[in-house]
């Protein structure tokens, strides 16, 4: 609960990518929902101007390191580079959700906070339209973060659930927030 009300955080990993990214966005709008997108920094330097598409819809952006390595399999100066050199942010989610102490530290040392999630639908894997919404519904509580995806193959079914699982949240009294990232 935040303010008393009802919330489930939205986020998209894995890129911004320059089809999927802008056809995420209307969704979100469609039924006053925001998100939070945690970018790859040469994602975000391959197609410049998306992150400022996502921000200017009132959505958050955080960092998903520079190019998505396990970061717990990084030397010292490599887990620095890709922490410290990514998207600007006060969120970052390691790639994979894999992490470790030493990942955890560099992350604060950084002045972010390491972000995961409660809900996985696994729509990365295309596993239908039913199965995510399924999914997130059976696990919505207050304060759950959705993991879902922008980038790293087609994302239609993606969005078809997206456009179905907001209208039945928001009927059950969630609203939809981006992070404060």
């Amino acid at each position: 609960m935040a303010g008393g009300k009802k919330v489930i955080f939205f986020t998209f990993d894995d890129r911004p990518d320059p089809h999927w990214t802008p056809t995420i966005l209307p969704v979100l709008k469609r039924y006053g929902a925001h998100a939070t997108f945690f970018e790859i920094g040469n994602m975000q330097s391959a197609h410049p101007g998306l992150a400022e598409q996502v921000t200017a819809a009132g959505n958050a952006i955080g960092s998903h390191s520079v190019s998505h390595p396990i970061l717990t399999r990084l030397s010292a100066a490599a887990l620095h580079h890709e922490v410290f050199d990514g998207p600007a942010s006060t969120c970052f989610r390691p790639p994979d959700g894999v992490t470790n102490r030493r990942g955890r530290s560099t992350i604060t040392a950084a002045g972010m906070a390491q972000v995961l999630w409660a809900i996985e639908p696994r729509d990365w894997a295309r596993p239908g339209v039913h199965a995510i919404v399924s999914n997130i519904r059976a696990h919505a509580r207050p304060g759950a973060v959705v993991l879902m995806h922008h980038g790293g193959g087609n994302r239609t079914q993606t969005i078809a659930a997206l456009s179905q699982v907001l209208p039945a949240l928001k009927a059950a009294g969630y609203s939809f927030p981006a992070m404060n990232c």
